[in-house]
């Protein structure tokens, strides 16, 4: 079993989606992707700020690695499909990738595409090199109430780019703080979430 963490730079509620009974990771973060598997954990973290060190936006232990094309067809995860006229959570939907085919990859006017709603193929690049969507029905997310991780253990999660594997002691030592002190699901709402944006996949 591997632990993961990283750092949630832009915290929309799109990358990971923790709407409905299913916190999803189906875009961004390819090498995490691509490589965790059913029974992993994945922290992530807010940026370090001064000495005050990272807090806890999200902990999820995948429980379904499915393609994008399971993802796409699924009757389980049709409600994660971008709504665009729909409510604020139904358009960060991130369920937008399938290949047809012609073996053509297809983006929904989505997050990640562009303002027209024509695919953005920096962001279609990097996020189907993942290759996997992960699934999480065991998840704590904080978003705005972002909680400490105790400072004893803050080094073993602080990090810059890219992500980083966590010991495995550190690791159940907060997952067990959490399943005896916090309740399951969406436990706040993403930092952003106040308005519909685009992500151009470069700033």
């Amino acid at each position: 079993m591997k632990y993961y963490s990283y750092v949630v730079a832009r915290d929309f509620g799109f990358a990971p989606n923790p709407f409905g009974r299913h916190c999803s990771l189906a875009t961004c973060k390819p090498r995490i992707r691509k490589n965790a598997n059913i029974g992993d954990w994945i922290f992530g973290i807010t940026p370090k700020v001064k000495d005050s060190g990272n807090k806890l936006v999200f902990a999820m232990k995948v429980t379904q690695k499915i393609t994008f094309n399971e993802y796409w067809y699924s009757h389980d995860f049709q409600y994660k499909k971008p709504v665009l006229n729909g409510s604020l959570k139904q358009m960060y939907g991130d369920n937008i990738y399938y290949m047809d085919e012609f073996n053509n990859w297809n983006q929904a006017d989505s997050h990640h595409s562009k303002e027209n709603g024509e695919t953005n193929y920096d962001n279609l690049k990097r996020d189907v090199k993942g290759k996997f969507v992960l699934i999480s029905e065991t998840f704590y997310f904080f978003g705005v109430s972002a909680i400490e991780i105790p400072y004893s253990l803050k080094d073993e999660f602080s990090i810059g780019m890219g992500h980083k594997l966590v010991k495995e002691d550190v690791a159940v030592r907060v997952i067990n703080w959490l399943e005896s002190h916090c309740e399951r699901g969406l436990i706040d709402l993403p930092k952003l979430f106040t308005r519909f944006q685009r992500y151009d996949g470069v700033s």
